[in-house]
């Protein structure tokens, strides 16, 4: 592993001045402009390669399609297979499709039924235009804190500043007023807000939309009864309830964490570990709501894309759920997600450091505060310089985290106990650092 004295960043540098002359900021998705920015050349397994040479243990997983690991052989010698008879046709049906389309309807429990796309923001967009012309309704409730996509439905109240949670926080210049405003702001765990919602809004909400556990903000769990209570109140006001899958989908369960929680929503989008890396996405629900796409002949809500089941993702996710199907993939991952979680724990306690080590199966984060988190302003009080500081820290030590302030971890099927333990060692090193320097307490 390289350490702070020995990596290198030279090359890096040179290619991102390069990478700014044909691209606005050297990226081409915002998140990925961090410090210190890194050119990406290579990966395998449980680890990255930047542009010199260095090599780090990931953890970041891309934002987590990487349940498996990076170029996992059984994975990519299938979209490989694949390829040597197939593509994309643009025309009918692929027989790779329909393989797809029963695993995905044989695990999910509210999958009857279920349509191919490209992209978590695609699949959010589909399932809100779906419930809208279900319900004839406009509103959208959304959590503060929550992400779903890019787009104007939904694209508001995601890392908002602490004086305008629950207000008016559009993410994007160009947003359509009546877009942000017939989407509400509810708290995460807080029943009580979303009831008041639905009254106030009485017979106007179309759909309810919800990370089941809101992974964009690091690992906020749900409380007992919250997510069936979501369930209830759908049903109560006749509103669809959509769960948003797209990071929890494959990584906590092969049926989604609503295998695990015993709560069925009626829409369901999925993606990033729905094929181990490659790109695809899905919208899956009832066959009552899902027989109104015009992939249908009759249906009245419009459903296309011309990458949409290509031959490279559906392959991969073909793959990808057959390996956890045969060996043990989920056992493997939240093990090692728990070895992760107590030997932090033990850590901070020995070191008496005030910090709460958040998580669930494969996915943690370490808040620098003294409390379980229920919702996103609880997570004001985070100390995000020592969150940031700490990551960074990590980075050179040849431990890759998104240096960004409330990003998750992720563990991988190619991550090993071994790697772990090294994990942990340089994370004690690393809080003993911080502490010398008196930014931890």
């Amino acid at each position: 592993m390289n350490t702070a004295s020995t990596k290198r960043m030279e090359k890096s540098k040179e290619l991102y001045q390069k990478a700014n002359q044909f691209t606005p900021g050297g990226v081409h998705t915002s998140i990925r402009n961090v410090e210190p920015h890194l050119i990406f050349s290579g990966a395998e397994g449980a680890y990255i390669y930047d542009a010199d040479g260095n090599r780090y243990l990931d953890f970041q997983a891309a934002f987590g399609p990487f349940v498996l690991g990076h170029k996992h052989p059984y994975v990519t010698n299938k979209v490989k297979e694949a390829l040597d008879r197939t593509d994309l046709y643009g025309v009918g049906t692929a027989d790779l499709e329909i393989e797809l389309a029963e695993k995905i309807c044989k695990h999910v429990p509210s999958s009857e039924s279920v349509l191919f796309c490209n992209s978590g923001s695609e699949a959010t967009y589909h399932a809100i235009r779906l419930s809208r012309a279900v319900t004839g309704r406009k509103k959208l409730i959304k959590f503060q804190g929550c992400y779903h996509g890019w787009h104007d439905y939904v694209a508001r109240n995601m890392l908002s500043t602490p004086d305008m949670i629950g207000k008016r926080d559009p993410g994007s210049a160009g947003m359509m007023d009546e877009a942000i405003d017939h989407t509400l702001i509810c708290t995460f765990n807080d029943l009580e807000d979303v009831a008041n919602t639905f009254k106030t809004n009485q017979g106007e909400i179309a759909a309810l939309i919800v990370e089941p556990i809101p992974h964009n903000i690091g690992c906020v769990m749900p409380q007992d009864g919250f997510l069936q209570g979501l369930r209830d109140l759908c049903d109560q006001h006749g509103a669809l309830l959509i769960f948003d899958e797209v990071i929890t989908g494959f990584r906590h369960h092969i049926g989604g964490f609503q295998a695990v929680c015993g709560v069925t929503p009626d829409l369901t989008t999925m993606g990033k570990a729905m094929a181990n890396g490659f790109p695809i996405a899905a919208i899956a629900g009832k066959s009552q709501y899902m027989d109104r796409f015009n992939t249908k002949p009759g249906g009245d809500v419009w459903f296309a894309g011309t990458y949409n089941g290509h031959a490279v993702g559906t392959a991969a996710s073909i793959a990808t759920l057959e390996l956890m199907e045969q060996e043990p993939v989920h056992d493997h991952i939240f093990r090692l997600g728990e070895k992760m979680r107590d030997g932090l724990r033990e850590i901070h306690q020995r070191l008496g450091i005030q910090a709460f080590v958040a998580g669930f199966g494969s996915v943690w984060t370490t808040y620098f505060l003294d409390k379980e988190p229920l919702h996103y302003t609880d997570l004001m009080d985070n100390n995000a310089d020592v969150y940031i500081a700490y990551r960074r820290k990590l980075l050179d030590r040849g431990i890759f985290k998104m240096p960004m302030n409330l990003k998750r971890n992720h563990i991988s099927y190619s991550h090993t106990d071994e790697d772990i333990e090294f994990t942990l060692e340089q994370s004690e090193i690393v809080l003993k650092e911080l502490k010398e320097e008196g930014k931890l307490n």
